[in-house]
């Protein structure tokens, strides 16, 4: 797809955002990193429509999704998997798929996973806000969140759909295991090694801002309250409640909650598809 072209959106879901690998480095200005949660899926996903690793594709949460190209082009889907048609026929995730002008592409309910990533060559081209076109939830920074009737435009192709049929992908569904270092406030609680030995479920209240945890509650051993600090990306924080909360893309860059352990960044992928009530576990330096 080329210079002019679009994407008109006719069904966007109950999520759906343009992310690419985000801002990171502006936390000092109380700027959030935000970018793809997966974002070895929106990387695989650009390398097959021939983009850079940055270009801006669409995280779609849940799906289902649906938009018209304008133009004759590549599109991939990746990450979460769901059933996907172009110009109304079946096509493959994880695969460079063409598109002709006037094409539908419609992505259906994820069945494995949660967030489903949209790529298409030349990629989104929203305007930047601090070099991202990132959709930031938090401080809303970047494009809006998508609604049916919008008309997204498309970079000019850069390179060539990748050569391969099929790309592999790490398996999807099943217990999250992530690893942790622990925090800076673990000395806070007095059974902070109870977090790698108990089964935690992801609640209904997660979002792109953090990954909210149920399970055995972490007791304090200071109830007073701390400043705020600065927080990262992986921070898990405990509220006044005890559940754990994992930080994900779109975080606060401060907080006042004690961080009890910090999840290793390579598995933060795994806490992007997981859904409400699958099972979380923590994974100690000594485990």
């Amino acid at each position: 797809m080329s210079g002019g072209a679009e994407l008109r959106v006719e069904v966007a879901g109950p999520l759906t955002t343009v992310q690419d690998l985000g801002r990171p480095g502006y936390a000092h200005l109380g700027v959030p990193r935000s970018g793809a949660l997966d974002r070895p899926a929106l990387e695989l996903g650009n390398r097959l429509v021939g983009n850079p690793p940055g270009a801006a594709g669409l995280e779609i949460t849940l799906g289902p999704f649906a938009a018209v190209a304008s133009r004759a082009g590549t599109v991939a889907l990746t990450g979460a998997a769901a059933p996907l048609r172009v110009g109304g026929r079946p096509a493959p995730l994880n695969a460079p798929v063409p598109v002709r002008a006037g094409e539908k592409i419609e992505v259906g309910r994820a069945v494995l996973g949660l967030r489903v990533y949209l790529t298409a060559a030349g990629g989104l081209a929203s305007d930047p806000v601090l070099e991202s076109r990132s959709t930031d939830t938090l401080s809303l920074l970047g494009p809006p969140v998508v609604r049916a009737g919008d008309r997204l435009p498309l970079g000019r192709t850069a390179g060539a759909p990748a050569a391969v049929d099929l790309a592999p992908r790490a398996a999807l569904g099943g217990p999250v295991v992530l690893r942790i270092a622990w925090g800076p406030r673990a000395d806070r609680f007095t059974d902070a090694g109870r977090l790698g030995c108990v089964e935690y479920r992801i609640r209904s209240e997660s979002n792109r801002v953090g990954a909210r945890l149920d399970g055995p509650a972490l007791t304090r051993a200071d109830a007073g309250e701390l400043p705020s600090e600065g927080i990262v990306l992986g921070a898990v924080q405990v509220p006044a409640d005890g559940q754990p909360l994992v930080f994900l893309a779109d975080h606060p860059t401060t907080g006042g909650y004690p961080v009890v352990a910090v999840v290793h960044a390579a598995d933060l992928p795994l806490l992007a598809q997981a859904r409400p009530g699958d099972s979380v576990r923590f994974r100690g330096p000594q485990q």
